[in-house]
Protein backbone atom coordinates (compact mmCIF):
# COMPACT_ATOMS: atom_id res chain seq x y z
CA UNK A 1 0.00 0.00 0.00
CA UNK A 2 1.14 3.20 -0.68
CA UNK A 3 1.04 5.75 2.44
CA UNK A 4 1.47 9.61 2.13
CA UNK A 5 1.71 11.79 5.25
CA UNK A 6 0.96 15.16 5.00
CA UNK A 7 3.37 17.36 7.23
CA UNK A 8 6.82 16.20 9.52
CA UNK A 9 7.00 17.44 12.67
CA UNK A 10 7.18 14.85 15.12
CA UNK A 11 4.13 13.13 15.35
CA UNK A 12 3.47 13.11 11.35
CA UNK A 13 7.25 11.69 11.26
CA UNK A 14 6.73 9.22 13.53
CA UNK A 15 3.33 7.86 11.55
CA UNK A 16 5.28 8.29 8.40
CA UNK A 17 8.06 5.76 10.01
CA UNK A 18 5.70 3.34 11.27
CA UNK A 19 4.27 2.83 7.95
CA UNK A 20 7.34 2.92 6.10
CA UNK A 21 8.52 -0.02 8.26
CA UNK A 22 5.84 -2.19 6.09
CA UNK A 23 4.50 0.02 3.30
CA UNK A 24 6.24 2.31 0.73
CA UNK A 25 6.07 5.75 2.45
CA UNK A 26 6.15 9.07 1.33
CA UNK A 27 6.52 12.31 3.73
CA UNK A 28 5.59 16.17 3.09
CA UNK A 29 7.39 18.92 4.39
CA UNK A 30 7.61 22.52 3.79
CA UNK A 31 10.91 22.60 4.44
CA UNK A 32 13.83 21.70 1.83
CA UNK A 33 16.26 21.17 4.44
CA UNK A 34 13.65 18.85 6.46
CA UNK A 35 13.48 16.78 3.00
CA UNK A 36 16.76 16.61 2.72
CA UNK A 37 17.85 15.17 5.71
CA UNK A 38 15.19 12.73 5.84
CA UNK A 39 16.51 11.35 2.43
CA UNK A 40 19.81 11.31 3.04
CA UNK A 41 20.85 11.16 6.31
CA UNK A 42 17.24 9.75 7.54
CA UNK A 43 16.86 11.92 10.19
CA UNK A 44 14.49 15.08 11.30
CA UNK A 45 16.43 16.63 13.87
CA UNK A 46 14.48 19.37 14.14
CA UNK A 47 11.61 17.31 15.57
CA UNK A 48 12.99 14.00 16.36
CA UNK A 49 16.75 14.41 17.47
CA UNK A 50 18.77 11.68 18.15
CA UNK A 51 16.36 9.09 16.10
CA UNK A 52 16.90 7.21 12.92
CA UNK A 53 14.56 7.12 10.35
CA UNK A 54 13.32 4.14 8.42
CA UNK A 55 15.88 4.24 4.76
CA UNK A 56 13.05 3.53 2.58
CA UNK A 57 10.66 6.78 3.80
CA UNK A 58 11.24 9.28 1.18
CA UNK A 59 10.55 13.22 1.48
CA UNK A 60 9.33 15.40 -0.92
CA UNK A 61 8.19 19.01 -0.88
CA UNK A 62 6.06 18.34 -3.89
CA UNK A 63 2.69 18.21 -1.86
CA UNK A 64 0.92 17.17 -5.60
CA UNK A 65 3.83 14.32 -5.74
CA UNK A 66 3.29 13.11 -2.12
CA UNK A 67 -0.73 12.89 -2.61
CA UNK A 68 -0.96 11.68 -6.24
CA UNK A 69 -0.17 7.93 -5.61
CA UNK A 70 -1.34 7.56 -2.08
CA UNK A 71 -3.70 4.80 -1.12
CA UNK A 72 -4.35 6.38 2.35
CA UNK A 73 -3.67 9.71 2.85
CA UNK A 74 -2.64 10.94 6.98
CA UNK A 75 -2.96 14.86 7.39
CA UNK A 76 -0.06 15.67 10.38
CA UNK A 77 -0.21 19.56 9.62
CA UNK A 78 -1.45 21.94 12.37
CA UNK A 79 -5.44 22.42 12.55
CA UNK A 80 -5.03 25.99 11.96
CA UNK A 81 -3.30 24.75 8.33
CA UNK A 82 -5.58 22.14 8.17
CA UNK A 83 -8.27 22.90 5.73
CA UNK A 84 -5.31 24.88 3.47
CA UNK A 85 -3.74 21.87 3.22
CA UNK A 86 -6.51 19.84 2.15
CA UNK A 87 -7.46 22.35 -0.36
CA UNK A 88 -4.21 22.19 -2.19
CA UNK A 89 -4.16 18.35 -1.96
CA UNK A 90 -7.47 17.99 -3.27
CA UNK A 91 -6.48 18.19 -7.28
CA UNK A 92 -4.36 15.21 -6.95
CA UNK A 93 -5.92 12.94 -4.08
CA UNK A 94 -8.01 10.14 -6.37
CA UNK A 95 -11.58 9.23 -5.43
CA UNK A 96 -12.32 7.54 -2.22
CA UNK A 97 -9.06 7.57 -1.09
CA UNK A 98 -9.38 7.58 3.01
CA UNK A 99 -7.52 10.32 4.60
CA UNK A 100 -6.72 9.81 8.69
CA UNK A 101 -6.30 13.12 10.89
CA UNK A 102 -3.51 13.16 13.40
CA UNK A 103 -4.75 16.70 14.53
CA UNK A 104 -6.18 17.36 18.07
CA UNK A 105 -8.37 20.45 17.90
CA UNK A 106 -10.64 22.16 16.96
CA UNK A 107 -10.91 24.57 13.38
CA UNK A 108 -11.50 28.21 14.40
CA UNK A 109 -14.36 30.05 13.57
CA UNK A 110 -16.29 26.87 12.63
CA UNK A 111 -16.00 24.89 15.42
CA UNK A 112 -15.50 21.93 13.14
CA UNK A 113 -13.81 18.58 14.10
CA UNK A 114 -10.82 17.60 11.38
CA UNK A 115 -13.00 15.47 10.03
CA UNK A 116 -15.66 17.29 9.38
CA UNK A 117 -13.43 19.66 7.71
CA UNK A 118 -12.43 16.25 5.55
CA UNK A 119 -16.18 15.27 4.52
CA UNK A 120 -16.86 19.05 4.06
CA UNK A 121 -14.02 19.50 1.48
CA UNK A 122 -13.37 16.00 -0.20
CA UNK A 123 -16.99 14.50 -0.61
CA UNK A 124 -16.75 10.61 -0.79
CA UNK A 125 -13.60 9.90 0.91
CA UNK A 126 -13.88 8.29 4.18
CA UNK A 127 -12.76 10.52 7.28
CA UNK A 128 -10.99 9.02 10.66
CA UNK A 129 -8.86 9.88 13.52
CA UNK A 130 -5.69 8.24 15.19
CA UNK A 131 -5.62 9.42 18.43
CA UNK A 132 -4.53 8.23 21.85
CA UNK A 133 -1.44 8.45 24.61
CA UNK A 134 0.81 8.89 21.48
CA UNK A 135 3.89 10.52 22.85
CA UNK A 136 6.11 10.87 19.48
CA UNK A 137 10.12 10.56 21.02
CA UNK A 138 8.76 7.46 22.83
CA UNK A 139 7.17 5.68 19.68
CA UNK A 140 10.12 6.77 17.85
CA UNK A 141 12.47 5.39 20.34
CA UNK A 142 10.34 1.64 20.42
CA UNK A 143 8.18 1.95 23.55
CA UNK A 144 5.23 0.46 23.52
CA UNK A 145 2.24 2.26 22.83
CA UNK A 146 -1.67 1.70 21.99
CA UNK A 147 -3.91 3.78 19.68
CA UNK A 148 -7.35 4.25 18.33
CA UNK A 149 -8.14 4.55 14.10
CA UNK A 150 -11.57 6.02 14.16
CA UNK A 151 -13.93 6.01 10.89
CA UNK A 152 -17.38 5.33 10.58
CA UNK A 153 -16.36 2.25 8.64
CA UNK A 154 -15.21 -0.27 10.68
CA UNK A 155 -13.69 -1.61 7.63
CA UNK A 156 -11.70 0.97 6.37
CA UNK A 157 -10.41 0.84 10.21
CA UNK A 158 -9.15 -2.76 9.93
CA UNK A 159 -7.25 -1.80 6.93
CA UNK A 160 -5.71 1.48 8.28
CA UNK A 161 -4.95 -0.66 11.30
CA UNK A 162 -2.99 -3.27 9.31
CA UNK A 163 -1.01 -0.21 7.71
CA UNK A 164 1.18 0.62 11.18
CA UNK A 165 0.31 -2.25 13.72
CA UNK A 166 3.67 -3.76 15.25
CA UNK A 167 3.92 -5.84 18.10
CA UNK A 168 4.95 -2.73 19.76
CA UNK A 169 2.37 -0.27 18.87
CA UNK A 170 -0.87 -1.66 18.67
CA UNK A 171 -4.02 0.04 17.12
CA UNK A 172 -7.40 -0.13 18.08
CA UNK A 173 -10.37 0.49 15.96
CA UNK A 174 -14.11 2.46 16.98
CA UNK A 175 -16.52 3.55 15.26
CA UNK A 176 -17.54 6.90 17.61
CA UNK A 177 -15.68 9.22 15.24
CA UNK A 178 -16.90 12.45 17.02
CA UNK A 179 -15.71 10.85 20.88
CA UNK A 180 -12.44 10.38 19.61
CA UNK A 181 -11.70 13.94 18.13
CA UNK A 182 -13.53 15.40 21.13
CA UNK A 183 -11.45 13.52 23.63
CA UNK A 184 -7.48 14.40 22.01
CA UNK A 185 -8.54 18.00 21.78
CA UNK A 186 -10.35 18.65 25.30
CA UNK A 187 -7.54 16.74 26.66
CA UNK A 188 -4.89 19.87 25.66
CA UNK A 189 -6.28 22.26 27.51
CA UNK A 190 -6.85 19.95 30.81
CA UNK A 191 -3.02 19.35 30.20
CA UNK A 192 -2.23 23.16 30.45
CA UNK A 193 -4.28 23.14 33.41
CA UNK A 194 -1.94 20.84 35.22
CA UNK A 195 1.08 21.95 33.67
CA UNK A 196 -0.01 25.29 35.53
CA UNK A 197 -0.72 23.62 38.76
CA UNK A 198 3.24 22.11 38.34
CA UNK A 199 4.43 25.28 38.16
CA UNK A 200 2.32 26.66 40.90
CA UNK A 201 4.26 23.91 42.86
CA UNK A 202 0.86 22.42 44.33
CA UNK A 203 1.08 18.81 45.16
CA UNK A 204 0.13 15.76 43.66
CA UNK A 205 -3.35 15.43 45.11
CA UNK A 206 -4.38 19.16 43.23
CA UNK A 207 -3.02 17.53 39.96
CA UNK A 208 -4.73 14.39 40.08
CA UNK A 209 -8.01 16.20 41.06
CA UNK A 210 -7.79 18.40 38.34
CA UNK A 211 -6.95 15.32 35.82
CA UNK A 212 -9.89 13.34 37.33
CA UNK A 213 -12.51 16.60 37.43
CA UNK A 214 -11.09 17.01 33.90
CA UNK A 215 -11.89 13.92 32.09
CA UNK A 216 -15.57 14.02 33.82
CA UNK A 217 -15.56 17.84 32.06
CA UNK A 218 -14.25 16.41 28.40
CA UNK A 219 -16.73 13.79 29.14
CA UNK A 220 -19.91 15.99 30.04
CA UNK A 221 -19.23 18.26 26.49
CA UNK A 222 -18.06 15.11 24.62
CA UNK A 223 -21.66 13.53 24.93
CA UNK A 224 -23.50 16.71 24.44
CA UNK A 225 -21.79 16.43 21.36
CA UNK A 226 -22.46 13.04 20.34
CA UNK A 227 -20.16 11.46 21.67
CA UNK A 228 -20.54 8.38 23.58
CA UNK A 229 -19.50 7.80 27.17
CA UNK A 230 -17.17 4.43 26.80
CA UNK A 231 -14.99 6.39 24.37
CA UNK A 232 -13.58 8.80 26.75
CA UNK A 233 -12.70 6.10 29.46
CA UNK A 234 -10.60 4.54 26.74
CA UNK A 235 -7.41 5.50 25.26
CA UNK A 236 -9.03 8.55 23.21
CA UNK A 237 -9.97 9.95 26.16
CA UNK A 238 -8.70 8.84 29.84
CA UNK A 239 -5.24 7.14 27.96
CA UNK A 240 -4.78 10.51 26.31
CA UNK A 241 -5.17 12.38 28.56
CA UNK A 242 -3.03 10.77 31.67
CA UNK A 243 -0.54 10.57 28.44
CA UNK A 244 -0.20 14.50 27.88
CA UNK A 245 -0.85 15.46 31.45
CA UNK A 246 2.35 13.74 32.84
CA UNK A 247 4.49 13.29 30.35
CA UNK A 248 7.84 15.57 30.18
CA UNK A 249 7.53 15.82 26.46
CA UNK A 250 3.95 17.53 26.82
CA UNK A 251 3.68 20.77 24.88
CA UNK A 252 0.23 21.64 26.54
CA UNK A 253 1.48 20.55 29.96
CA UNK A 254 4.75 22.80 28.77
CA UNK A 255 2.34 25.57 28.49
CA UNK A 256 0.71 25.24 31.80
CA UNK A 257 3.94 24.46 33.42
CA UNK A 258 5.54 28.05 32.50
CA UNK A 259 2.27 29.95 33.02
CA UNK A 260 1.98 28.89 36.39
CA UNK A 261 5.95 30.24 36.67
CA UNK A 262 4.91 33.73 35.82
CA UNK A 263 5.80 33.58 32.10
CA UNK A 264 3.92 35.29 29.45
CA UNK A 265 1.89 33.27 27.08
CA UNK A 266 3.52 35.12 24.03
CA UNK A 267 7.15 34.24 25.34
CA UNK A 268 6.60 30.85 25.93
CA UNK A 269 4.61 30.36 22.68
CA UNK A 270 7.40 32.32 20.78
CA UNK A 271 10.34 30.37 22.08
CA UNK A 272 8.55 27.12 20.76
CA UNK A 273 8.55 25.25 17.39
CA UNK A 274 5.97 23.19 17.82
CA UNK A 275 1.85 23.92 18.38
CA UNK A 276 0.45 23.37 21.30
CA UNK A 277 -3.26 23.04 20.12
CA UNK A 278 -4.77 24.06 23.87
CA UNK A 279 -3.84 27.43 23.93
CA UNK A 280 -6.47 27.84 20.48
CA UNK A 281 -8.71 24.85 21.76
CA UNK A 282 -9.59 26.57 25.11
CA UNK A 283 -11.34 29.51 23.03
CA UNK A 284 -12.49 26.85 21.36
CA UNK A 285 -14.05 24.78 24.04
CA UNK A 286 -15.09 28.10 26.43
CA UNK A 287 -17.96 28.71 22.49
CA UNK A 288 -18.61 24.87 22.54
CA UNK A 289 -19.47 24.95 26.34
CA UNK A 290 -22.19 27.98 25.69
CA UNK A 291 -23.30 26.71 23.02
CA UNK A 292 -24.13 23.17 24.48
CA UNK A 293 -24.88 24.85 28.09
CA UNK A 294 -22.27 22.70 29.66
CA UNK A 295 -20.64 23.72 32.77
CA UNK A 296 -16.78 23.49 32.36
CA UNK A 297 -15.30 25.55 35.32
CA UNK A 298 -11.78 24.21 34.81
CA UNK A 299 -11.77 24.46 31.23
CA UNK A 300 -13.53 27.94 31.59
CA UNK A 301 -10.20 29.25 34.08
CA UNK A 302 -7.99 28.09 31.15
CA UNK A 303 -9.84 30.06 29.22
CA UNK A 304 -9.62 33.28 31.29
CA UNK A 305 -5.85 32.96 31.80
CA UNK A 306 -5.15 32.47 28.12
CA UNK A 307 -7.57 35.65 27.43
CA UNK A 308 -5.25 37.51 30.68
CA UNK A 309 -8.34 37.75 32.09
CA UNK A 310 -6.92 36.62 35.13
CA UNK A 311 -3.40 34.94 36.18
CA UNK A 312 -2.52 31.67 36.85
CA UNK A 313 -2.83 32.13 40.92
CA UNK A 314 -6.30 33.29 40.73
CA UNK A 315 -7.16 30.72 38.44
CA UNK A 316 -6.14 28.21 41.03
CA UNK A 317 -7.35 30.03 44.16
CA UNK A 318 -7.98 28.18 47.12
CA UNK A 319 -6.59 25.51 45.88
CA UNK A 320 -3.08 27.15 46.72
CA UNK A 321 -0.66 26.38 50.36
CA UNK A 322 -1.50 29.27 52.42
CA UNK A 323 1.92 30.59 53.79
CA UNK A 324 5.15 28.78 53.36
CA UNK A 325 5.20 26.83 56.56
CA UNK A 326 6.59 23.44 55.83
CA UNK A 327 4.66 20.45 56.25
CA UNK A 328 4.57 17.88 59.29
CA UNK A 329 6.29 14.95 59.55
Amino acid sequence: MNVTVLGAGSWGTTVAALAARKNSTTLWARSPETVEEVNTRHRNSRYLEGHDLPSGLRATTDLGEAVASADVLFVGVPTAGFRATLELAKPDLRPWIPVVSLAKGFEQGSLLRMTEVTTQLLPGHPAGVLTGPNVAKEIIAGDAAASVIATADLGVAREIQRVLSSPLFRIYTNHDVAGCEIGGALKNVIAIATGMAQGLSTGDNTRAAVITRGLAELTRLGVAMGGEPATFAGLAGMGDLIATCVSPHSRNRYVGEQLGKGRALQEILDEMHMVAEGVKTSVTVHELAVRYGVPMPISEEIYRVVSGKINPSEAYRGLLRSGHESDPG
